[in-house]
């Protein structure tokens, strides 16, 4: 019980103190960071190709990566799913 109670305070923990340490900067994720790279070891690189589909807005980018990323679990637990019951009847038989 001691160790769960800890545990669960820790996870607690995790989930609030990111709200409170404040580094003051802005969080750009790691595209910004690799293409700003690019630009200081060679600044007269050109992309090889363009976006399809350009988001209107970085809620719309965020909706679509999420959904992406859904997408992807859905199809992994629907496979790990499907092949444990298909271990469990093969098991009955």
């Amino acid at each position: 019980m001691k160790k769960t109670l800890i545990l669960l305070a820790m996870v607690v923990a995790l989930i609030v103190l990111p709200f409170f340490i404040n580094h003051g900067g802005e969080y750009g994720g790691s595209d910004g960071e690799a293409e700003s790279q690019i630009q200081v070891i060679a600044p007269h690189y050109q992309p090889w190709f363009q976006p399809l589909y350009e988001p209107a807005s970085g809620e719309v980018e965020s909706l679509l990566f999420t959904l992406q990323g859904s997408l992807g679990a859905a199809v992994i637990f629907y496979i790990l799913g499907y092949a444990r019951g298909r271990q469990r009847c093969d098991d009955r038989t």
